[in-house]
């Protein structure tokens, strides 16, 4: 709300750490809880088909198979890290592309760290609750931790990893209360409702009765969440990306990849990709990683169709989308309304 993306950058930079510290402290406070240690939880996991065998690989089981799990996992970080504005501002905020590209290297070191520690969590805490029968009846296994470090770490220790789950949430927030809000207000609010003469305004007035608006919406849904004891929230969160997001996804594919996509076939993409996601998860039932895969692949392959279909009906584009795709990337970019202008 006060400090722009610098604070929310920062903020992250904090609590990133706090919870790095407290899922470290979980994962080695879980393990010594248990009765035999290491062992024990080494043991319940190959007792009960914890890690991966060859039955991980086969389609159209119970679970997602690996390859559906890995395939869905791409095209839902496409999404994260093209489509989705509170990753893109990240990007801007560098001085050259070097430099947003060193990030994402730096993301994909530290993922290669935290992927086994949270999933480390989960198979402990299962290792714990398997021999210890201490969970109440209908317990909402999606709070199984904060309910593990309040009823079973010592004090000091579980407050920490409640400020860990905290900042997981609030890192996850600000960054995306802060993209919507400059959305809003450059993408909306400055594009279609430009100030009247010619006069300037400015935008951080508007942009905080965003960050409020929006913050008290994300609010109610928290609420309703729990008031519905709201179960699997992460194959929810999965769900609606699949849906909304990663057809967005597949409108950046076909930007990047193509030089025939025009508007319409790409808004038509967009909506028949997620209307073919929704299908196949509410009727045919897919597991969250197959309807992303549907998501993109359909957004792509229609959006491509449909521009291909319609391309004698689109007007003639002010600007030269050459150089925004891969077979101009060292083209130098044109808005031809500009060019001519000065001619």
């Amino acid at each position: 709300f006060l400090g722009g993306m610098e604070g929310v950058i920062w903020s992250d930079v904090a609590q990133a750490i706090i919870l790095l510290i407290g899922a470290a402290v979980i994962l080695i406070f879980g393990i010594a809880a248990i009765d035999g240690g290491f062992a024990t939880v080494a043991a319940d996991a190959a007792a009960d088909d914890k890690f991966i065998s060859a039955d991980n690989w086969t389609i159209g089981g119970a679970a997602a198979a690996i390859p559906i799990i890995f395939l869905g996992s791409v095209f839902n970080n496409l999404h994260q890290y093209t489509a989705s504005q509170d990753v893109v501002q990240r990007y801007q905020t560098t001085d050259a592309p070097g430099g947003a590209a060193r990030s994402l290297m730096v993301n994909g070191f530290l993922a290669l760290l935290t992927i086994p520690l949270f999933y480390g969590i989960g198979t402990v805490l299962y290792s714990y609750y398997r021999h210890a029968d201490a969970l109440p009846a209908d317990f909402n296994t999606s709070a199984i931790v904060p309910y593990f470090a309040v009823n079973v770490l010592p004090a000091g220790i579980s407050g920490l990893l409640i400020a860990a789950i905290f900042a997981a949430a609030q890192s996850t927030i600000s960054s995306s209360l802060n993209s919507i809000s400059a959305c809003v207000t450059v993408d909306i609010r400055d594009r279609f409702f430009p100030p009247r003469d010619g006069q300037a305004r400015s935008g951080v007035g508007f942009s905080r009765f965003v960050i409020i608006a929006v913050g008290a919406a994300s609010v109610a849904v928290a609420l309703y969440l729990v008031a519905t004891d709201q179960a699997e929230t992460w194959d929810l969160f999965l769900s609606i990306t699949g849906l909304f997001g990663v057809p967005l996804a597949g409108v950046f594919a076909l930007g990047i990849f193509t030089k025939r996509a025009n508007t319409f076939g790409v808004l038509c993409g967009l909506l028949f990709g997620a209307g073919l996601a929704w299908y196949v998860q509410n009727v045919v039932g897919l597991n969250p990683f197959a309807i992303s895969i549907v998501a993109f692949v359909a957004s792509v392959v229609l959006g491509y169709v449909f521009s291909v279909l319609t391309k004698s009906f689109t007007l003639r584009t002010d600007r030269d989308v050459l150089p925004l795709t891969i077979y101009g990337k060292r083209l130098r970019y044109t808005d031809r309304r500009s060019s001519e202008l000065t001619h």
